[in-house]
């Protein structure tokens, strides 16, 4: 009976020392994934950092281990109110990416990821402000722009370091003017226009007038000399004319005679119906021949 009781309780011991064994050896090994790092922590102090993925061992019991991802992260920040140097007042909406970089750092300044945004939130905010404030607002609609995120990645990121965090990114996703205000900058852009484009209009009449002026004085001085021109050559022609009848007629002066005899009719009996009393022995109706 005595033998029996003996081997129950050494069973039992075994048992236990093989069940506290196994419970060593699963609480001493932890696996660290490839997207984490690792962080020991013994009685509440950090001890080390692990970096690299695989199997690993820490003392049972008395050792913990804190996990972290170590990929880059979203910060989500509120929309903010800033005050630009040319006083237009701006909503701007922004975000940030980060990733935890010394894993101890962090555990020592913040801890949670949840610490870490409402700090990492602020700091951003407050450089945020400081930079767009430093500039007018037109700065954010111009290519000025990226120059304005890197400088305020790189004030926020020199924060962040002493947390354990490198600042990877910052990018405003918006920035508008509130209502008041975009309706005021609209009716002063509008005026603006307005006022710019009556100034064309008057340029444009302006250069209309001169073109019109340049084109009438043009006109008028190739008139001027295509009537000068016309009439010399109508001269021109007239006095060709002229020696060309004097060496006709001076061949045969009865034919000329004939001929202005002619002309003097065409000239005197027209159409409105003139009676002329004439003596047909006249010099004038010489060429009528006698009346009977």
């Amino acid at each position: 009976m005595g033998v029996n009781m003996t081997k129950n309780y050494f069973s039992l011991t075994l048992i236990i020392i093989v069940f506290a064994a196994l419970l060593a050896i699963f609480n001493s090994a932890f696996i660290v994934d490839q997207r984490q790092v690792a962080l020991v922590i013994q009685f509440g102090e950090p001890i080390k950092q692990i970096d690299t993925p695989g199997l690993k061992f820490k003392i049972p019991f008395i050792q913990n281990v804190f996990f972290f991802d170590k990929r880059i992260q979203n910060l989500k920040s509120e929309p903010t109110e800033v005050i630009a140097s040319d006083q237009k007042n701006m909503r701007v909406d922004s975000f940030g990416k980060y990733r935890i970089k010394e894993a101890l750092t962090f555990y020592q300044t913040v801890q949670t990821e949840e610490k870490l945004k409402s700090r990492l939130s602020s700091i951003l905010d407050s450089n945020l402000r400081q930079v767009l404030g430093s500039v007018p607002f037109k700065a954010l609609l111009s290519p000025q722009r990226p120059e304005l995120m890197k400088k305020i990645c790189d004030l926020v990121n020199t924060e962040a370091n002493s947390l354990g965090v490198e600042m990877v990114d910052v990018r405003i996703m918006r920035a508008d003017l509130p209502e008041k205000s975009r309706e005021a900058v609209y009716q002063r852009m509008k005026t603006d226009r307005l006022k710019e484009a009556k100034e064309i209009r008057a340029q444009g009449d302006e250069q209309a007038q001169i073109i019109r002026a340049t084109a009438d004085k043009e006109k008028k001085i190739i008139l001027a000399e295509a009537q000068k021109k016309a009439q010399m050559l109508r001269g021109e022609g007239d006095g060709e004319a002229i020696k060309a009848f004097s060496s006709s007629f001076s061949r045969d002066p009865q034919f000329y005679e004939f001929y202005r005899t002619l002309q003097a009719y065409k000239k005197s009996i027209n159409k409105d119906n003139t009676k002329l009393i004439l003596s047909p022995d006249g010099e004038f109706m010489k060429f009528f021949g006698k009346v009977n």
